[in-house]
């Protein structure tokens, strides 16, 4: 059983007697709605679960026909409370606003009934809470698996994470390699973007980002102007068209782009993106080459080794609420930047074919930096750093 901190706190939540409203999100197939199974079997508190994966958009009256369900349940039982669990809530139009005036009108009535909500699509999930339920909920993220826990679940070594990545519903295909990566292009990446992207937000140009993705995995860990990426997708799309379509794979955790740290706000948001995968499976489902070429190809691995500590890093930066950047100038590069409020941490990974990179002194010199750690030949080895919780670092 995993994510079981998760678990503890959602028991504990349901356990306390007032009524509460929980937001799970998190990537496609990371194992949400598994473990809210597995809450529900554990628990003694009478409760609906619903998914509105298939819903259609516009039936927002499918959720209010689901609280006066439960409210009925509660009235009939004569029970002090109720649970329900809604499952994709990100399908249904206006549901923000739906969950506010159910949950208002419990208040007003007294009615305990206690509320899990699970998305699989940040951005979307995210502005529905800011603009209608403000103060009324908590949120948690469950990001792509660990190494720790593909290890403990499927006795993984780390060369198979590196490769292989984390999401846990591929692990019993990886035998068979051509059937991982359909399983991983069919299943989950055109999943995620055609029902987490297109289909619930407006996008002009479909193709611009689809082929976004697939240059971004193509070149995660790498630092690429707006400029030049225009140039190797061939298309009329401007700068900010472009970044809005990265900002929406990223919400999706399939892709992000990391800022270049540079100690003020506005010059961060004017840099040139650093790809970064939130999972490395997303570079490997695509690529040619095979698991056992792979680890035999210094140079790739290399890149696959700095990308499976850049997964770490930004999966982890959500929950853990930290920023996390890239810093070049001239020649000179980190990384990885870590900061959390006033700390700033540069982190540099060096695998075997990785040329010396002066890059951290000039940093340390410049910004006068909290702490700076090595990761790879010479430092921490990066399977130890993949079991590490980034936030100990601060």
């Amino acid at each position: 059983m995993f994510y079981r901190s998760y678990l503890e706190t959602i028991k504990k939540r349901i356990q306390e007697p007032r009524k509460f409203i929980q937001v799970i999100l998190g990537p496609r197939q990371v194992g949400k709605t598994t473990m809210i199974t597995q809450l529900l079997s554990q628990l003694s508190v009478p409760n609906l679960y619903e998914s509105a994966d298939a819903i259609p958009v516009t039936n927002s009256a499918w959720l209010t026909q689901l609280w006066e369900a439960a409210r009925l349940r509660i009235k009939v039982s004569g029970a002090t409370e109720y649970l329900i669990v809604i499952d994709e809530i990100q399908k249904i139009d206006n549901w923000s606003e739906i969950v506010k005036q159910q949950w208002d009108k419990d208040t007003r009535e007294k009615i305990n009934i206690k509320v899990i909500l699970l998305g699989s699509s940040r951005l979307l999930i995210q502005k529905g809470l800011t603009e209608s339920l403000a103060g009324r909920f908590e949120t948690m993220y469950l990001g792509h698996w660990t190494y720790t826990e593909m290890q403990e679940a499927f006795g993984w070594s780390i060369e198979q994470y590196v490769y292989f990545g984390g999401y846990p519903g591929s692990a019993i295909l990886i035998d068979d390699e051509e059937r991982w990566k359909n399983y991983i292009k069919d299943s989950l990446i055109e999943t995620s973007i055609s029902k987490d992207i297109l289909m619930l937000t407006r996008v002009d140009k479909p193709a611009l980002l689809k082929r976004l993705f697939e240059l971004g995995s193509l070149y995660s860990g790498q630092i690429l102007s707006y400029t030049k990426i225009i140039g190797q997708l061939q298309d009329a799309g401007n700068t900010t068209t472009l970044a809005n379509y990265l900002k929406l794979l990223s919400d999706c955790g399939l892709l992000g782009g990391l800022d270049k740290y540079a100690g003020d706000i506005i010059r961060k948001r004017g840099s040139s993106p650093k790809f970064q995968v939130y999972n490395n499976a997303l570079i490997t489902s695509q690529a040619n080459d095979t698991y056992e070429k792979a680890i035999i190809n210094p140079e790739l691995w290399g890149r696959l080794v700095e990308s499976s500590v850049g997964t770490h890093l930004i999966n982890n930066s959500i929950p853990e609420r930290y920023n996390l950047y890239y810093w070049r100038e001239g020649n000179h590069e980190v990384d990885f930047i870590l900061e959390k409020g006033d700390k700033v941490i540069g982190l540099e990974v060096k695998s075997g074919m990785k040329a010396e990179n002066t890059g951290m002194g000039v940093f340390v010199e410049k910004f006068h930096t909290e702490k700076v750690l090595l990761v790879g030949t010479g430092g921490i080895p990066y399977e130890e750093f993949l079991k590490i919780n980034p936030r100990e670092l601060f």
